[in-house]
């Protein structure tokens, strides 16, 4: 028939069109004519094996070159025409090139880019991947090839991995070493990337690497840390750090590799090159989630002295944070681990030999080790409920201990803040809501802690106080009832009296946070006292500036607790009332004090949750007061004369826009 090898030469003869573009392609060196090939072939004016045969004279030709042509033809029609090919006339094709790839090495491209196009047919018979796997593996040694067709055989295994891996993993360990003999010594970024998807896909497909593990990891390995700039105008747009993450993705991808990997890591961290050092720092953390603690174990000591270094010793705020996040992926791993009565508990190895190296340096608060000691505690406290646990009990009780006794406040402010980023860095146990806080044992004394440091007159130690009380809070279930009485009557009294700005936003911003979780308290105590000290009479002239500026604290503080609806039904009468007695009475409240009412109100329609209540609050109350309030105002000022009411003002006309936008935009009718 038509479409085997049995073609009768009298075919050939009768399509004089197909012999005369063989020949002109072929001897005549004309590139042209295989586009008309691929047409003819395409039109159905003949058949590939037609082809075949009218190539016949130039593929027995004594000379190199002339059958290296004769195939390149027949491979760019086949790469026009690959999808239309039956089962038969690819088996032909394979048995054809498979052939041919023990001819002149000069045929060897051209065969590389038609096998290559065969792989992409849907027709492959069972078994001819393998078989052309096997002669690629062992007719051809792919780095003595050219860039194009090593890529062209790196082609070849990413598409047969694509459409017959069960065929490929029959090949057993075998197919592994193919590979490892392919890409030994690739140096362009373009293979290297295809290169390492093949590797990628054969760690994740759970292809046997058998004996060739080591063989494996050497291969890919030997490119770490990658050290690539690619050329400037560079055509392929490949950036080092595409190479770097196909590369990492391969070094971490199975556990298997961990005992090359982790000497190689510790050997890489210790590189003069921030790159290295960062990529290697990065490829530990990326291990943190594929290793178990057997992974792990030998290597922990030699691991926590690299990182120790990078962080007590480091050059660059990118290469500390590189090495805390490793720190703390180690520990994430460690803790996942069951621990057996049989197995060394190897968290616990690890945290040894961090508190061994750090504790000592916290109650050293004047010396510069005591924050990146800190940091790293942290990092490792940060990993898991179970290092939380171990590393609070080893560090708060002497923090609290230190803080107590030192008198010096630059000394007690760094240990209040060593303190507040171990609140922060404490790991809660998500599972289950009864679980008592880490930090339970130690409340009382935190409190206590944080209390006395905000009645200190020392404004950068209140500061402190005001963030650390802010961490206290946002750890659930931690502070009673009465701790919490206790933070806003401190905050209360400060916001009344402490004249320092820095310290009064400070506060004003730690009220915020505290109403958000527990607002009754600020709706009993804090705005009830700012009302009546707000309305109150200062005693003397003298007085009158620091009452203004007392005022406009507590306007402040009134926006920023007005977060739940229930605040907000308590502090906005109070914001009104402001308005209108200004406006009764022009000298009780400043311009100033005026437009910071209205700013407080339009900052609360932006953070208040909208609900059908406060909806209500602010379209059936709050708008219809202020426009009655600058309406009566406006009147009022055409029939008098001499100073009207500060309502009248432009600015606060203005101020007052925005609560009205604000609320038609944010809060349902």
């Amino acid at each position: 028939g038509e479409s085997s090898f049995g073609v009768t030469s009298t075919m050939a003869e009768e399509s004089p069109l197909l012999l005369s573009l063989v020949e002109e392609f072929v001897s005549g060196q004309q590139d042209s004519k295989a586009k008309e090939a691929a047409k003819g072939v395409k039109d159905g004016q003949f058949t590939m094996l037609q082809l075949v045969e009218a190539l016949g004279g130039s593929l027995t030709s004594s000379q190199p070159h002339t059958r290296s042509r004769g195939v390149q033809l027949l491979s760019e029609v086949l790469q026009e025409n690959y999808a239309d090919l039956t089962e038969r006339e690819v088996e032909v094709l394979i048995a054809f090139y498979e052939n041919r790839l023990k001819d002149h090495h000069v045929v060897t491209p051209p065969v590389l880019r038609g096998l290559q196009a065969l792989t992409k047919c849907t027709a492959l018979p069972p078994g001819s991947a393998v078989s052309m796997l096997r002669s690629v593996f062992q007719d051809v040694h792919v780095q003595s090839l050219m860039l194009t067709e090593r890529g062209c055989v790196y082609n070849m295994l990413i598409n047969l991995m694509e459409t017959r891996e069960a065929e490929l993993k029959g090949l057993g360990a075998d197919f592994v070493f193919g590979f490892v003999q392919s890409m030994d010594g690739e140096r362009d970024p373009r293979n290297l990337l295809l290169a390492f998807q093949i590797a990628n896909n054969i760690i994740l497909g759970g292809y046997s690497l058998g004996k060739f593990t080591e063989e494996l990891f050497e291969v890919t390995s030997c490119y770490f840390p990658i050290d690539f700039t690619p050329p400037p105008n560079d055509p392929h747009g490949i950036t080092k750090e595409e190479l770097i993450l196909a590369l990492r993705a391969v070094l971490t991808g199975t556990p298997s590799f961990a005992e090359f990997l982790l000497p190689l890591i510790i050997e890489k961290m210790d590189s003069d090159i921030q790159s290295a050092k960062l990529d290697s720092l990065q490829t530990l953390a990326a291990c943190g989630s594929k290793y178990d603690h057997r992974d792990l174990a030998e290597f922990l000591q030699g691991l926590w002295t690299s990182l120790r270094r990078e962080v007590f010793q480091t050059s660059s705020e990118k290469i500390e944070s590189a090495a805390l996040t490793a720190l703390t992926a180690l520990t994430s791993c460690l803790s996942r681990s069951v621990v057996n009565s049989d197995s060394e508990d190897t968290l616990i190895t690890l945290l040894d030999l961090v508190l061994t190296d750090c504790k000592h340096h916290l109650c050293e608060p004047d010396l510069k080790l005591v924050w990146p000691s800190a940091k790293l505690l942290q990092a490792a406290c940060s990993a898991s409920n179970r290092a939380s646990h171990i590393i609070t009990a080893a560090v708060m009780p002497s923090l609290i201990e230190q803080y107590n006794s030192r008198t010096q406040c630059s000394h007690r402010r760094t240990l209040l803040e060593v303190v507040q980023r171990f609140i922060k860095s404490v790991k809660t146990n998500p599972s289950s809501d009864t679980d008592e806080s880490v930090l339970s044992a130690y409340r009382a004394a935190l409190c206590s802690m944080v209390f006395s440091a905000l009645s200190e007159s020392n404004s950068s130690l209140q500061i402190t106080a005001t963030t650390v009380l802010t961490s206290l809070i946002q750890q659930k279930g931690l502070l009673l009832d009465s701790d919490v009485g206790l933070a806003v009557d401190h905050l209360t009294r400060l916001l009344l009296t402490e004249e320092d700005e820095s310290v009064s936003s400070a506060v004003v911003e730690c009220a915020g946070a505290l109403a958000e979780l527990h607002p009754a308290a600020f709706i009993t105590k804090l705005i009830p006292k700012l009302k009546e000290e707000m309305f109150s009479d200062p005693r003397e002239n003298s007085e009158m500036n620091s009452h203004h500026a007392m005022c406009q604290r507590c306007l402040s503080a009134l926006a920023a607790v007005s977060l739940h609806p229930s605040v907000v039904f308590e502090s906005t009468p109070v914001l009104l009332q402001v308005l209108s007695s200004a406006h009764t009475d022009g000298a009780r409240f400043s311009v100033d004090e005026v437009v910071l009412a209205c700013r407080s109100l339009q900052r609360i329609a932006e953070q208040v949750q909208d609900t059908e209540e406060t909806g209500r609050c602010f379209h059936d109350n709050i708008i219809p007061r202020l426009l009655s309030l600058a309406l009566q105002a406006a009147l009022q000022n055409e029939g008098s004369s001499g100073h009207g009411s500060p309502l009248t003002e432009e600015v606060f006309l203005s101020a007052l826009v925005p609560v009205i936008s604000t609320s038609c935009s944010r809060l349902q009718p």
